[in-house]
């Protein structure tokens, strides 16, 4: 069997990039290279032979368990991000439509890099970079390595995604292509919206939500905005009218929400230099969607009797909604390459702006907090994330011996502006709703928030691959990383000095806050910053690395992969007193930990067509900065608020795992693996209530334990073989599927503790919050991918049927007086079909594409039950996806 050396292996077809063919009938079309590189890889290894035939299968080549979604396998998916994409892989569920979880472990546990170096995040809630922001037309492939190996970060629990740029093309070309797509909540249906800038549609604000000059002035001034001794009412009041106000705050009905629309360009360039060759990839791609969603929000207290004495849970909090998002995302890449002899440079340039605009109206009562009193609440948002990256890689080759340096810079900012929400009451005697700013239920707030993510990350490797008889390949690298963040939010209400008149009070909102009404009833703002936790935090994490590692032939058949890593982190929160209060005092963390990681993976080709692997490893999760952080964050989408904690530890993790691996045929496999985790204080969200306010925060279990089992079938059928006639001689059937199985339980015992966030740092009893044998948060038993496609061999034209299904999964733990009452998120069965036809027209090549998603018409539920009750805290209706896109290949 001719078969590429481990390290060889992990370059073995570069993405857009030609590689020699071992032979003929098995080299690989372009468009299903891959390129699955890591820290510590060279492209240009030599290979061995033994014995047997060459089967081209990279993840049987690698030394280490890998999931392989190549660029076929993306365009097959017909996902607009990558994140979708990911969902098909065996062992992967997408949560939130954004985040990806693998093997049932949180994104906390998943690392991401783009072509082998980290990203910075920008989101406020987490230090993993959502991969929805990925469009899958700029990944040209993504490898999931689920066993730990020491070229990659010890921040590694289910495992590392790592995504691959394209490189030079094969040949110079042009494509242009857009889309256009709807759904049945969304489309043509009735929604809502609000103005903001002229320019909102492109993604960019007008500069009409920037914040006036003189109310920054007086945010950065150090003092709290309330009328005092630094600012006089009239001073406030000119700070309040300042602000941007009907553009931002009146939510329209809107009877006929648009069609979606997106257009794509990319180009490369390649040039021949002698014997070097140049490259050049470029890709624009602009998307404008919406998305409309009603149902119902409700919170419960907790337990509660009913007529017949019986313990239930009742919604305390009912609220109906309905929201329209506008989100445009924007998207740049420019990838240069050169290769001279065995040497190659990469520098890749990626820009991504994804912005959403949501407008929505809850409708309903809070018992908790107002009474049975009817409440009308409006929200108007803009929130605009951003990701800026720049890298380079080099990778030389001298003889036997590989080198290979990578750096980064990158920078993620997330901006919301003109954050506004409005709470009218229901008052029977007027017969009318009125907000008069004061009392229970009735109030406007805005908000401004602003978040900053620079990551600066190199790493260098050398390998040898040793002059012995057995094949041996020693490996040696090096790896810093410096991620710092700033993170502020200021939060206002707006407080008349003496309470307005009833015809005032019944006012729509931008009238309510009007300049007039302003002056008249001296309306002003009220910073509410300091009472809503610290406004502002830094927070870093500076980690040292380096490691050794040895893939060593240790007999005919059986190879080994050893190594080890070692890990210096420094990582600190620091809460910002901006007011001079006090408020931040012991609300800092500093975390300075060093861990030797060890990594072993056996495999034995113990047949020509077969392998088993057995893996073991140590590895760690650190706190993400805004599990740290104890700035308050309400979330929107899940209509909750977040806290940090300051008091929380790393994780450390055992790992264990073997897999069974049979490949049949080319691009066909059977593989069965079985996995083992334990996890020392994993970080579980919990919900608790202070007072009648309900906050998601963050604590430390005792410990857990994860094991489970995943199933995998490729196989393709010759359509031929069955059906006669010409049509069916060069067209295959595709049965694609993967079910994992995942158990998990924490332990609790007797004299475990654990630190919450309102006890000022003292330890309780971990029974108190968490409940020996309960399931670690969004873990689910059970994931199926099903994919059942048509193919021609000898052009484009696909039909693929996806179905994917993941059990009930805990999405937060809250527990009432030791009684466990969590959240749980039901993701469901969704069945996707895609179609993708080829044809030629005047000599171009074009692509028609069709997707039809969520056919069974699933919806998004996260719920409480007991005892047959009920409590819907987020439930709403998805609707059916229709898209249909054309691309031109010039």
């Amino acid at each position: 069997m001719t078969k590429p050396s481990s390290l060889a292996a992990l370059l073995l077809s570069s993405a857009l990039v030609s590689v020699p063919a071992l032979a003929q009938e098995t080299q690989p079309q372009p468009d299903e290279s891959i390129d699955i590189s890591a820290p510590g890889v060279s492209a240009s290894d030599e290979v061995i032979v033994v014995q047997g035939r060459y089967i081209p299968e990279p993840i049987r080549a690698t030394p280490e368990v890998v999931s392989v979604l190549s660029a076929a396998e993306i365009a097959r998916t017909g996902e607009g991000d990558i994140a979708g994409a990911l969902q098909r892989v065996t062992g992967l569920s997408l949560v939130g439509g954004r985040f990806v979880y693998v093997r049932g472990l949180g994104e906390r546990y998943s690392l991401a890099l783009l072509n082998g170096l980290p990203l910075p995040s920008p989101e406020p809630l987490r230090r993993v970079v959502p991969l929805d922001i990925f469009p899958t037309d700029v990944i040209a492939s993504s490898v999931v390595q689920k066993s730990y190996s020491a070229n990659y970060p010890g921040e590694f629990g289910g495992g590392v995604i790592n995504l691959t740029t394209a490189a030079i093309p094969e040949e110079s070309f042009l494509k242009i292509g857009g889309s256009l797509s709807g759904d049945s909540e969304t489309t043509f249906q009735r929604g809502y919206t609000y103005y903001g800038s002229d320019t909102d549609w492109t993604g960019f604000d007008d500069g009409s939500r920037n914040v006036p000059a003189n109310l920054k002035a007086a945010m950065n001034s150090g003092n709290l905005l309330v009328v005092g001794p630094n600012f006089s009412l009239d001073t406030m009041k000119g700070l309040t009218a300042s602000l941007l106000n009907a553009p931002t705050t009146v939510v329209q009905g809107n009877n006929d929400i648009p069609l979606n629309g997106s257009v794509d360009i990319s180009g490369g360039l390649s040039f021949d230099i002698g014997s070097d060759r140049f490259g050049i990839i470029a890709a624009f791609g602009w998307d404008n969607s919406w998305e409309t969603r009603g149902g119902l929000q409700q919170q419960t207290i907790g337990l509660s009797a009913n007529s017949e004495g019986e313990d239930v849970i009742r919604p305390d909090s009912n609220f109906r909604f309905l929201s329209t998002e506008n989100r445009i995302v924007v998207h740049g890449l420019l990838g240069l390459g050169y290769e001279f002899g065995e040497h190659k440079l990469r520098w890749t340039n990626l820009y991504i702006r994804d912005t959403s605009k949501e407008a929505r109206i809850q409708d309903g009562v809070d018992e908790i907090n107002v009474g049975s009193d009817r409440l009308n609440k409006s929200y108007t948002n803009w929130f605009e994330r951003q990701l800026i990256d720049t890298q380079f890689v080099g990778e030389f080759k001298f003889k036997d011996v590989a080198f290979d340096v990578r750096g980064t810079y990158a920078n993620t900012q997330r901006e919301a502006p003109y954050e506004r929400a409005f709470s009218y009451r229901y008052d029977e005697e007027v017969g009318d709703f009125i907000n008069d700013l004061r009392t229970g239920g009735q109030s406007a707030t805005i908000s401004f928030s602003d978040l900053s993510e620079d990551v600066w990350a190199g790493s260098a490797n050398v390998s040898w691959k040793l002059p012995t008889e057995r094949s041996i390949t020693l490996t040696a690298g090096y790896a810093y990383s410096d991620t710092t963040r700033t993170s502020t939010r200021r939060d206002f209400a707006f407080l008349p000095e003496a309470s307005l008149g009833l015809a005032v009070a019944q006012q729509r909102p931008d009238y309510l806050l009007s300049d007039y009404n302003i002056y008249t009833y001296d309306i002003v703002l009220t910073d509410r910053s300091g009472a809503a936790g610290v406004a502002k935090y830094d927070a870093g994490l500076e980690v040292h690395g380096g490691y050794l590692q040895a893939e060593i032939e240790l007999m005919e058949f059986l190879n080994a992969s050893i190594g080890v890593r070692y890990e210096d982190a420094k990582q600190f929160v620091n809460a910002i007193d901006l007011f001079g209060t006090g408020g931040a005092a012991g609300l800092s963390t500093n975390l300075a930990n060093d861990y030797f990681l060890p990594a072993a993976t056996i495999t034995w080709n113990f047949a020509e067509d077969m392998q088993l692997r057995i893996a073991a490893s140590k590895t760690i999760a650190r706190p993400q900065f805004r599990e740290l952080a104890p700035q308050q964050y309400f979330d929107t989408e899940s209509d909750r608020t977040f806290i940090g904690n300051a008091y929380l530890t790393d994780s450390k993790l055992l790992n264990f795992e073997a897999r069974y691996e049979w490949y049949m045929g080319r691009n066909e496999r059977v593989s069965l693996a079985g996995f083992y985790k334990k996890i020392d204080k994993p970080i579980e969200a919990i919900a608790t209530q202070q007072g009648q306010t309900f906050f998601t925060t963050f604590a430390n279990a005792p410990e857990a334990q994860l094991y489970g089992a995943e199933l995998e079938v490729q196989k393709y059928f010759a359509l031929s073989d069955w059906l006669p006639g010409k049509f069916f001689e060069t067209r295959d059937l595709l049965i694609a599927t993967n079910y994992t199985y995942t158990k998990s339980k924490i332990k609790v015992g007797a004299g475990d503790t654990t630190i919450p966030t309102d006890t000022a740092g003292v330890p309780i009893a971990a029974s108190l919050v968490f409940n020996d044998g309960a399931k670690l948060t969004g873990q689910s038993d059970h994931i199926v991918n099903v994919q059942i496609g048509f193919e021609d061999s000898e052009g484009l034209s696909q039909q693929t049927l996806m179905l994917t299904y993941a059990s009930n999964r805990i999405s937060n733990r809250f527990s009432y007086q030791g009684t466990p009452i969590d959240f749980i998120e039901e993701p469901g069965l969704r069945l996707d079909f895609v179609a993708r036809q080829g044809f030629t027209v005047a000599g171009k090549e074009l692509e028609v594409k069709f997707e039809a998603r969520n056919l069974t018409g699933e919806n998004y539920e996260e719920f409480q039950q007991y005892n047959g009750t009920r409590v819907d805290r987020n439930t709403y209706d998805i609707g059916r996806s229709f898209s249909l896109g054309l691309s031109a290949k010039f």
